[in-house]
């Protein structure tokens, strides 16, 4: 009943203008999309909601995200497919079979060839499969093959099959020469229809059409079988069908019927035959000729084509006027003037003719921006100025360029435009438009809205809001103030609108509103809660429901502030023109939105509520890149390892995945497509969580799977027994070492007790050989006393001898004249001197000085080495505490003499007055 509706609606909406170029929303998928052959035989939807598609590669799998390519062993071209419960049973070249998934969520093939004994085929392709009351039918173009309880039934025909068919539970098996036979449940076959008028011609399918069976064929049109005879069937496609060449039929469950052609793509016509659609390469089917079309129950329909596949939406009343050729050009307006289709694009002014084709009007080459009607008249803004439009002509009426929008000044006949050179002033006087320009301001301005009689917001094309003031007739502009800096983060980007009779301005940074009381301009709360922040008005603001655009597609704000969905992005993603976005109205009912090849056409009143997301489903699972069952209820996770799990929902549309963690149930990330890698595990058990999501921001119902991740070795059972057996290890290690260790305490304590009676041992000697050396050095120490005391006698002595020697001298020199032998005075006194001065007593004085003192003269000569002998002779006899009166005859000098020679010495010495001679001799050894 639903697509029953929305089909009428669609007839309803193009009626007016209905041609090839109007079609509903359809997705193509390329040979770069699904990465396997161009060709595609046939299709099937499975069970699971996957789509399985027969490609000259192999077996296409589509699980609503991404495709995958299985081939047959013999790598041969796959003919035909069919989904069966949970098996996809395929048709190839000598060969058919079945593929199903294991446990692990891999797809195997089961070939049934082997069942033909030795009755085995020969050159023939199986091109059909059909499930007929439990039975699997294969047929190729000379044989039907049977399947049935794990055996194959041949059942060879008189002539080339071309078709089977089901109705009613009946198989109708169509040949090409021979008419249609009907194969009972006993696998006989009984003959039903054979007509000259069909003989050699292709039959395609027979089907239910209005309580009775048609058939159509390929090039002669359609059938009625009525009392097992042909009547044609009158139908408008008929010599479409007889011109294209008819190859697919399939119905609708409304009873609307579908061709699938071989030379112009697809058609869609009512009960009677009258065309609703034609998708073709023309209006942007991936390729003309279509070899296989499925019917989804949710009005989804799926082509195989000879270049690609196509999946077209009927449920979503929507449709597109597309122009693949360039000609039209990015769309900026459309409207609907005197039941014409009017559009404006960059290229110029069109519009559609009665029969439904692109027309240019000529002299509107250049940039259309507006398209607006007032007055019955309908306006144009153009990059070159402004226009009138009457059918295909024009008029120029405004010079001024660039026409981006034309607003009525409120309580009165007056609209102001705006221009790329201010604002212009239209009144019609006398039934003709006057228009000026009203001066003060030449910025471009594209936002313009009225706060009152006499005061409008304008706003540049790219920088830039003012609040412009009239005079009363509206003649000219008397003030203009600058709000740029009043409330504005930035003044880049800024829109005027009037909502709900509220001046609002969206900016970069969210919606915002003027306060006449503060004149400034505030966030406006009501607008960035309801709508979003990043929401942009992308129709007329003075209607009761407003369109915005935002992140997730259109929504519609009505009259009593409620937002409804309308459009989901997918249906113009890449398509849409950003910053110039335009909703337009056409009727009640239909509205449309600029492409930038075209525009689409919707119904806003239509419930346009996205279909839930489905809860995703489990594909494959991985760990450590090895493939593990599915059914199991937890899954074992080695530690430091790593698993990917590959999840799908075939039966959402526009999805993607989202992953939580059980630790973290409110943190929700992205899945990189439809594979999730988890790695670095801690150890443990918890769960993932997996969600589908939609453009919408809807979400599924929560898929979980546990997980199990095993300790590292060390946590592990076999860990645990290690550690036993190395405890028991280290015991025994530990006794042995403690065992030794004592055994080496004892012998090291026999040796410490031997060492340390050796060391007292060797102490006693030591303190015996040191009392002995203390013996030695008092001796030798009572003996240098001794020997002191002995030089010290022999010095005195010495100094008595030279002292009584100086005596006699003396005398004898006193008592010279009393000598009568003069010479021998002389000679005694000079003996005398001798005596003194005898250098043998000195060396001799020397040498035992130097054994009483020793190293004293090397020690003195080495540091003073200028000392003369002299020098060294009274150092020694000041080394012995000798007093100058002593010395003085040592030395054969006075005692006045001496202590020159002391001063001497003491300044050869280096020392000052204050210094000690005696002390500084007696520091030397």
């Amino acid at each position: 009943m639903k697509l029953k509706t929305l089909l009428v609606f669609i007839c309803i909406l193009v009626s007016p203008f209905a041609n090839a170029q109007f079609t509903p929303y359809f997705e193509n998928y390329s040979l770069s999309k699904y990465n396997a052959s161009n060709q595609n035989w046939g299709i099937s939807k499975g069970d699971d909601g996957k789509i399985y598609v027969a490609n000259n590669n192999g077996l296409l799998i589509y699980n609503g995200l991404n495709w995958k390519i299985k081939s047959l062993p013999n790598k041969t071209t796959i003919r035909s497919v069919l989904a069966v419960k949970d098996k996809i049973y395929t048709g190839s070249y000598e060969e058919f079979g079945y593929w199903t998934y294991n446990d692990k969520g891999q797809i195997i093939y089961h070939s049934l060839s082997h069942l033909l004994n030795k009755t085995k085929s020969t050159s023939e392709e199986f091109w059909q499969i059909i499930d007929y009351n439990d039975k699997i039918v294969f047929r190729s173009f000379q044989n039907i093959y049977v399947y049935e309880n794990d055996k194959i039934t041949k059942i060879n025909l008189p002539s080339t099959v071309i078709s089977c068919s089901i109705v009613n539970n009946t198989l109708y098996v169509s040949t090409l020469n021979k008419g249609v036979f009907i194969l009972n449940n006993q696998l006989q076959l009984t003959p039903f229809i054979q007509s000259d008028i069909i003989a050699g011609d292709r039959i395609i399918s027979i089907s239910k059409y209005k309580n009775q069976l048609l058939l159509t064929t390929d090039l002669k049109g359609c059938f009625i079988i009525k009392n097992k005879k042909l009547e044609p069937l009158n139908l408008p496609i008929n010599e479409t069908l007889k011109k294209y060449q008819l190859n697919r039929f399939g119905q609708l469950d409304n009873g609307y019927l579908v061709f699938g052609t071989i030379k112009n793509g697809l058609y869609i016509t009512n009960h009677n035959g009258e065309v609703v659609y034609n998708i073709n390469k023309e209006n942007g089917l991936a390729n003309n000729t279509v070899l296989s079309i499925l019917i989804e129950k949710n009005e989804n329909i799926w082509l195989c084509l000879d270049n690609g596949l196509s999946k077209i939406n009927l449920k979503n009343n929507i449709s597109y006027y597309n122009d693949v050729t360039g000609k039209l050009g990015a769309v900026y307006d459309v409207i609907n003037f005197n039941n014409t289709i009017y559009i404006g694009s960059n290229t110029g002014l069109y519009y559609l003719d009665q029969d439904h084709n692109l027309k240019f009007i000529e002299g509107t080459q250049g940039q259309v921006w507006d398209l607006k009607i007032i007055d019955g008249q309908l306006f144009c803004g153009h990059n070159n100025g402004t226009y009138l439009v009457t059918k295909d002509k024009i008029e120029l009426i405004s010079n001024f360029t660039g026409g981006w929008t034309l607003k009525k000044i409120p309580d009165t006949d007056i609209y102001t435009q705006g221009t790329y050179g201010g604002l212009v002033k239209f009144k019609k006087e006398n039934n003709k438009w006057q228009v000026n320009h009203l001066g003060k301001t030449t910025n471009p301005i594209r936002f313009l809205e009225y706060e009152n009689k006499q005061q409008a917001w304008a706003a540049n094309a790219y920088k830039g809001l003012s609040k412009v003031v009239f005079n009363t007739n509206h003649d000219s502009i008397t003030k203009v103030v600058d709000y740029n800096h009043k409330g504005l983060e930035t003044d880049y980007n800024v829109r005027v609108y009037k909502l709900k009779n509220t001046i609002c301005f969206k900016t970069n940074n969210g919606w915002k509103k003027y306060e006449p009381l503060l004149d400034s301009i505030v966030p406006y709360p009501f607008l960035n809660e309801k709508i979003g922040k990043n929401s942009d008005v992308i129709s007329e603001a003075s209607t009761n429901s407003i369109f915005f655009k935002n992140n997730n597609g259109i929504i519609k704000l009505d009259e009593d502030n409620s937002v409804k969905e309308i459009l989901t992005r997918n249906y113009y993603d890449n398509r849409i023109i950003l910053g110039y976005e335009n909703v337009s109205k056409l009727n009640d009912s239909t509205y449309t939105l600029n492409l930038n090849d075209g525009f689409l056409m919707f119904n806003p009143n239509h419930n346009f509520s996205a279909q839930s997301p489905k809860t995703p489903a489990i594909e494959q699972i991985k760990v450590n890149d090895t493939y593990v069952s599915l059914d199991n209820k937890v899954i074992d996770i080695p530690n430091n390892g790593n698993i990917n799990i590959t999840i799908s929902s075939p039966g959402s549309t526009s999805h993607s995945f989202e992953y939580s963690l059980t630790t973290d149930p409110n943190k929700w990330e992205k899945v990189d497509n439809e594979n999730l890698v988890l790695s670095n595990l801690k150890n443990g058990d918890f769960g993932v969580l997996f969600r589908t999501t939609n453009k919408s921001g809807q979400t599924s119902d929560v898929k979980s799977l546990k997980l199990h991740v095993l300790p590292p070795w060390y946590k592990s059972s076999l860990g645990f027994i290690l550690y036993f057996i190395a405890a028991l290890i280290l015991t025994a290690i530990f006794y042995f070492l403690h065992k030794r260790k004592m055994y080496k305490e004892q012998r090291r304590l026999e040796i410490e007790l031997k060492k340390e009676q050796q060391h007292l041992l060797r102490e006693k000697n030591i303190e015996n050989e040191r009392k002995l050396v203390e013996i030695k050095n008092e001796a030798l120490e009572s003996e240098i006393q001794l020997k002191s005391k002995q030089l010290a006698n022999t010095a005195i002595a010495l100094v008595k001898k030279n002292e009584a020697l100086l005596e006699i001298k003396k005398d004898l020199q006193i008592n010279e004249g009393q000598f009568s032998n003069k010479l021998i005075n002389r000679r005694i006194q000079k003996k005398i001197d001798q005596t003194i001065g005898n250098k043998d007593q000195w060396e001799i004085f020397e040498y035992n000085f130097n054994q009483v003192h020793k190293k004293f003269f090397n020690q003195l000569k080495e540091k003073h080495p200028k000392l003369s002998p002299k020098d060294l002779k009274l150092s020694a006899y000041i080394k012995m505490n000798l007093t100058t009166k002593e010395i003085a005859p040592l030395m054969n000098i006075s005692t006045r003499g001496v202590e020159t020679h002391r001063y001497r010495l003491k300044r050869k010495l280096k020392l000052d007055k204050e210094d000690s001679l005696t002390e500084y001799l007696h520091s030397f050894n």
